[in-house]
């Protein structure tokens, strides 16, 4: 196993190195650069516009702004934003801990209502409690995540008055204290809701129908047949088989933890990850954005990896050479 992650994290590199040279492009595709995100060219001389973008190396040949962009990068110099006029790793390193609390919040609230849902449905398919069960999950998967997000604002902080709108923390309470940890939890406990709640839905119709599908195959009745007890025939021989696929979305929702529910955040501006992708796209922020996407990128490549090594740990069939 562990030849067979070293040989992938080497696999990594040239793959990393080309979508390097897309994001690099695809920046340098899009309409205007950092100087026009970061001055309004109206209230400003032309003659400062091109000073500063002689100054800022935009006038070099691509090629060289390409070398002394991944070059620092490798290094850890991700730049400076052209937004908030600090280095690139404080801005995410301040956005970080909000998107980790939300992705963990919803992750965890996602696996444990799946399990239980879907192991109930699995074993007693074609019942009412299943019926009910994929009649919830038919409206969580056709209710867009925006719309959710919307009736969510409305009904649970405007109407009732249960959660906060926006923002991560109450401003008026001292950082570090327990206060500032409970408001912290408290706004955050809407958007996880949400965000947790429509990936529900999948997560419970694919147990759900390996459960039935491993409960009709032959190993299952030849233990059966040779009178093993259904509750060790149910955690041994289905449960451990039904549950593989989900380990595939564990790997893809490590990715969700860093890059955060963009639509989610934006709605309930919650200053995460998500949200300061879409706010460095808007300004043109592109030592921020380009940063975002190439570490996206990474931890994309880690998450399918980690999900290839939970298939050995999970089913002892699959043997990673």
């Amino acid at each position: 196993m562990l030849k067979y992650a070293f040989r992938r994290i080497l696999a990594m590199v040239p793959m990393l190195f080309l979508i390097s040279i897309v994001v690099f492009s695809l920046a340098k595709l899009m309409p205007g650069d950092g100087i026009s995100g970061e001055i309004d060219p109206r209230n400003t001389s032309p003659e400062y516009i091109a000073e500063m973008r002689e100054k800022l190396g935009y006038n070099d040949p691509l090629p060289q702004q390409y070398f002394r962009w991944i070059t620092g990068f490798v290094e850890g110099d991700f730049g400076k934003s052209t937004r908030f006029k600090i280095p690139v790793a404080d801005v995410i390193m301040e956005k970080i801990p909000n998107t980790l609390l939300l992705g963990f919040t919803s992750i965890t609230i996602t696996y444990i209502l799946a399990f239980l849902m879907g192991t109930f449905a699995g074993r007693k398919p074609y019942t009412l409690g299943d019926n009910l069960i994929a009649g919830f999950n038919y409206i969580g998967l056709a209710i867009p995540s925006f719309i959710a997000g919307v009736f969510a604002i409305y009904f649970f902080s405007f109407t009732l008055g249960w959660f906060p709108s926006n923002g991560s923390v109450d401003i008026q309470i001292e950082d570090g204290t327990l206060q500032w940890y409970l408001s912290r939890m408290h706004h955050v406990i809407l958007p996880a809701i949400v965000l947790g709640l429509l990936s529900t839905a999948s997560y419970t119709q694919f147990l759900r129908n390996d459960i039935i599908e491993n409960s009709r195959k032959d190993f299952v009745r030849t233990a059966r047949a040779k009178g093993t007890r259904e509750k060790k025939i149910y955690n041994v021989h289905i449960l451990r088989n039904s549950i593989i696929p989900l380990i595939t979305f564990l790997g893809f929702d490590i990715v969700a933890i860093i890059s955060g529910a963009i639509i989610t955040e934006t709605i309930f501006t919650y200053p995460g990850i998500g949200q300061l992708f879409l706010q460095s796209v808007s300004t043109r922020d592109y030592p921020v954005l380009m940063t975002l996407t190439m570490m996206f990128s990474f931890i994309t490549l880690i998450g399918n990896l980690i999900a290839d090594l939970l298939y050995g740990v999970v089913d002892p069939r699959i043997r990673l050479d």
